[in-house]
């Protein structure tokens, strides 16, 4: 039973936490030249999705995306338009929120997607959303089930539903866009000090922060080392005196997180906390893996190193 919950929580955890506002100044142009290659390059276009099964063929026009970070996508990509359904999570951008929510992101109102009557819809791939896409596969409605752990995956997934829409040439844009700007972070850190750094996610069960999350790239990136970055999960359950024993330099956590591990005595046991080294990070921007990745990477790089990215 414990494990069911714990897999639930993360679960819930990477689909509210897979939502942010659609890209701002220069996240939002082409970055150089490169981007009519990039998808055949660094992207390697995908066939199938992350339950295995076949994309669908043809361009959607009728999208339910029951997922806050490809809900994002699609409007990034010009997509934002067909979407006749979304889940209770997708607020961002502010347009989503004139789509019509269908319900929950993991275990969705399949009753309320069909109502939709959608050529095309998109779900996070949870083992929570298995029997979802098989049933309504069996109704005739093409799905696909993307997760996006990683920033790899985030690249993959803007393609295919580039691919999927037919606004392959936008996806690419925004694909690169972002990578511009995060190639221009890591450059700006790459010959600074770097601190470890632990990043909890939840408090009980703790659970941290992986290498294979896109979170833990991001820290790369803006110039640190996860203290984690052993576990190739995204994310783990640990203990506070392992934490103890790993003694990172810094705390990066939510405001919520912050507050908990300030007010609470166990959390005092971590030299960090007790010296005060708590960066609060904002969730809007660094939480979640969408298309502000690249102001992800510079708003992490100001509060690691401040100044070195501007």
């Amino acid at each position: 039973m414990f494990r069911f919950s714990l897999r639930r929580i993360i679960a819930a955890w990477a689909v509210a936490n897979a939502a942010v506002a659609i890209g701002c100044g220069s996240e939002s142009k082409v970055a150089d030249s490169t981007s009519a290659t990039r998808a055949a390059t660094v992207t390697r276009p995908i066939t199938r999705d992350d339950f295995g099964r076949p994309l669908p063929v043809g361009e959607a026009r009728r999208i339910v995306s029951i997922n806050p970070a490809t809900t994002e996508l699609l409007f990034a990509i010009g997509a934002g338009s067909r979407l006749v359904g979304r889940s209770e999570y997708d607020e961002f951008p502010d347009s989503a929120r004139r789509v019509p929510s269908v319900g929950p992101a993991l275990r969705p109102n399949l009753e309320a997607i069909l109502a939709a009557r959608p050529d095309l819809v998109v779900l996070y791939a949870s083992s929570d959303n298995r029997e979802a896409v098989d049933r309504l596969t069996h109704a005739g409605v093409p799905v696909v089930a993307f997760k996006i752990d990683s920033i790899e995956q985030f690249e993959r997934d803007a393609i295919a539903l580039g691919r999927l829409t037919g606004t392959a040439a936008r996806a690419t844009q925004v694909v690169d866009s972002i990578a511009g700007t995060l190639a221009r972070v890591r450059a700006a850190t790459a010959n600074l000090p770097r601190p470890t750094v632990f990043l909890p996610i939840w408090e009980r069960p703790l659970i941290v922060i992986g290498s294979g999350s896109f979170m833990s790239e991001l820290l790369d990136i803006a110039g640190a080392r996860n203290v984690y970055a052993d576990i190739a999960a995204p994310s783990a359950t640990v203990t506070i005196e392992d934490v103890v024993r790993r003694n990172p330099d810094l705390i990066l956590a939510s405001p919520t997180t912050a507050a908990t591990i300030r007010a609470s005595a166990r959390w005092r046991a971590i030299p960090a906390v007790r010296a005060g080294r708590i960066l609060v990070y904002d969730t809007a921007t660094i939480g979640r893996p969408s298309v502000r990745l690249g102001a992800a990477a510079t708003s992490l790089a100001a509060l690691l190193h401040p100044g070195a990215v501007r």
